[in-house]
């Protein structure tokens, strides 16, 4: 087993990386920006280094940087969490070349999986159900215009080497097509250095469901039950629960083993998720992420199963020590992202902690880098928190989560906590009857239909 590990990564996914090579007896080196001097994790590690200014392309995103630190520090692996580099195969390439393991999956998997169409063609070679859409990459309005007659409108353009909802247009029309093009085309560029984008059916009213998923490289493959992510705002997730209350024990077995086999065919190493929209009855993938997801939590807390420490023992070359007969979902799970931003407006808010309590009790987690004094920096990502509630059903999941918001005390910066508030005693979401434009509708105090 590897003796030490650098994390590439801040925040609280970087002290979530950090608890786990602890339990595991392995030493951690924390890397950081200015801007992270005091943060929780530089002052948990074994040893961190300081790999430049605030802005992230000369720190978190400095690949020689990182690399030096991991020689200097005689780290055996590097672990990249999640954002930053941990998509960026040309990263994962260089930590391997240099000597070092890489705790994810190979770069020709993050490749594969990086550009959008790619992905799409070896979905449909691998037998996973696609959103009906463009046959690759459209190049010319007139190819838009075609293909969109042969798919049928509403149309969503979408970019090929990103996500996040960038670079995504919906066309109702002909003319909204020839218009949208152009500007999807535009700003996947300006966000992705590529400016490819491919079509897809609008499907109206989906649900996000995504299958976590464990693989060791050497044709063993299990799922850890799905996540419902379908409360989103401008397609970033912002409360995540599993398992969803769209699917029953038959559903969740189908796609659960159509994520698995797929996986056992491409020989994929490491955690993984696929993300599909699920409508009526029917499953379609849009795409998959090759890193630990920010929602990984609710997973792990409805099976037991430590995500991080089992990458880390894939890539030390473990095969998986469990099976799918092993695997047991118990009870439910909700993840609130907590954003320092404010709950109305969503206008980001960094600023110094002056009073912080945690809530706590049976089936509440926290993972969090915030601290009373600290300061959120305003060069990185608005997620300062994530609480996670597991219950023995859903009712008492909800239940608990409200008590534990009330609980939750982030003075001296605003958050979404008074949102997830609101959530919680919304009619639809008790009642599991969202959809993922849902939650746009009720930000702005409009009667979701």
């Amino acid at each position: 087993m590897f003796e030490k590990i650098l994390i590439a990564n801040r925040g609280e996914i970087a002290l979530r990386i950090h608890r786990a090579c602890r339990e595991m007896g392995i030493k951690t080196v924390a890397v950081h920006s200015t801007a992270d001097d005091n943060a929780m994790h530089v002052r948990l590690a074994d040893e961190s280094v300081c790999i430049g200014p605030p802005p992230a392309r000369d720190s978190y995103l400095n690949i020689p940087a990182i690399l030096s630190a991991a020689t200097i520090t005689g780290a055996e692996a590097i672990h990249p969490g999640l954002g930053f580099l941990s998509e960026n195969a040309n990263f994962a390439e260089m930590v391997e070349e240099h000597g070092f393991a890489f705790i994810g999956p190979t770069p020709e998997h993050i490749r594969l999986m990086g550009d959008k169409v790619a992905a799409k063609a070896a979905a449909e070679e691998l037998g996973i159900p696609t959103v009906p859409g463009s046959k690759g990459a459209v190049v010319s309005l007139d190819q838009a215009v075609a293909e969109a007659a042969r798919i049928g409108f509403p149309i969503l353009i979408k970019a090929a080497g990103g996500g996040g909802g960038r670079g995504m247009k919906v066309a109702q029309d002909e003319a909204d097509l020839r218009r949208l093009v152009p500007m999807a085309q535009n700003e996947a560029k300006a966000y992705f250095g590529n400016e490819t984008v491919y079509l897809e059916r609008y499907l109206e009213k989906p649900r996000h469901i995504e299958i976590q998923i464990l693989a060791d490289g050497q044709g063993n493959a299990i799922y850890l039950g799905e996540r419902d992510c379908s409360l989103q705002r401008s397609h970033q997730k912002l409360l995540e629960e599993a398992p969803s209350p769209a699917l029953n024990d038959e559903q969740r077995r189908r796609l659960g083993t159509i994520a698995t086999d797929a996986m056992k065919k491409l020989n994929y190493r490491g955690a993984g998720t696929l993300e599909f929209l699920y409508d009526n009855g029917e499953f379609f993938f849009i795409e998959m992420n090759t890193r630990l997801q920010v929602e990984h939590p609710i997973s792990e807390a409805i099976t037991g199963i430590d995500i991080v420490r089992e990458q880390i023992r894939i890539a030390d070359g473990a095969p998986l020590n469990l099976t799918q007969d092993d695997i047991k979902i118990w009870g439910h799970a909700i993840e609130c992202r907590i954003n320092a931003e404010h709950p109305e407006t969503f206008t980001p808010s960094p600023g110094r902690i002056t009073g912080y309590h945690a809530p706590g009790g049976l089936g509440v987690r926290i993972d969090s880098a915030l601290y009373q004094g600290y300061s959120v920096p305003p060069q990185y990502d608005s997620l300062v928190s994530k609480l996670i509630i597991h219950g023995t059903s859903r009712n008492e999941c909800i239940m608990r989560l409200r008590r534990a918001l009330e609980e939750y005390v982030i003075a001296g910066i605003d958050t979404t906590i008074p949102l997830h508030q609101r959530l919680a005693l919304a009619p639809d979401f008790l009642n599991g009857t969202y959809d993922i434009h849902w939650l746009e509708k009720f930000v702005r105090g409009e009667k979701p239909s």
